[in-house]
């Protein structure tokens, strides 16, 4: 997997990672899974490469 050019920054990242656990938070434990998935579906469409969606899958599913 390749990074992109745009990636975030250690600080970005944290600013991604405190907006996703609220969001989780606010969804709550019954609509967590569906949020998720719309969540992942947005990011897809956003990133525009089902391959390189794939590979992001396949990498967040490692070491879980």
């Amino acid at each position: 997997m390749t990074i992109a050019n745009n990636a975030l920054t250690i600080p970005g990242l944290e600013t991604v990672y405190d907006a996703l656990a609220t969001a989780i938070d606010q969804a709550g434990p019954d609509k967590t899974e569906l949020f998720l998935v719309k969540l992942a579906l947005l990011n897809a469409n956003a990133l525009g490469n089902a391959d390189t969606f794939g590979a992001h899958v396949q990498a967040a599913l490692r070491d879980l």
